[in-house]
């Protein structure tokens, strides 16, 4: 149970990094919710069930161009996957510069994640 949710977060990941938002959107459950509670600078949201996580993945996309995206710690117990990481991400319509590091947790049943959790802080750099 360990390896295989951590695979299906790290499948996440990867479909994350290249951008496909299909490959995204099918690691996640009918019902998936997903909460980010924002920093000081991102708004907070809820997105429910897979039509809400693909507004959560368009919303990155569109809005900023990702320059690191690193999970750096995978903490895994039975379904439940932490991962600690940070991120450097520009906004396409300012210009600014945003380094993020984040606490994301997952719940993963029958291959697929039931519930995301993000808690992150931000900062602007130049």
């Amino acid at each position: 149970m360990k390896n295989s949710s951590k695979a299906v977060v790290e499948k996440m990941f990867e479909a994350f990094s290249e951008g496909d938002v299909e490959k995204f959107v099918g690691t996640v459950s009918e019902d998936t919710v997903w909460i980010y509670h924002g920093t000081q600078i991102i708004p907070a949201g809820t997105f429910e069930k897979k039509e809400g996580v693909r507004t959560f993945f368009t919303n990155i996309m569109e809005r900023t161009e990702i320059i690191n995206f690193e999970p750096q710690q995978y903490i895994v117990e039975d379904n439940m996957v932490v991962v600690l990481g940070k991120e450097h991400q520009r906004v396409k319509r300012s210009g600014r510069e945003l380094k993020q590091k984040w606490v994301q947790i997952y719940t993963v049943e029958n291959n697929l994640i039931t519930k995301m959790e993000e808690f992150a802080t931000s900062e602007e750099v130049s």
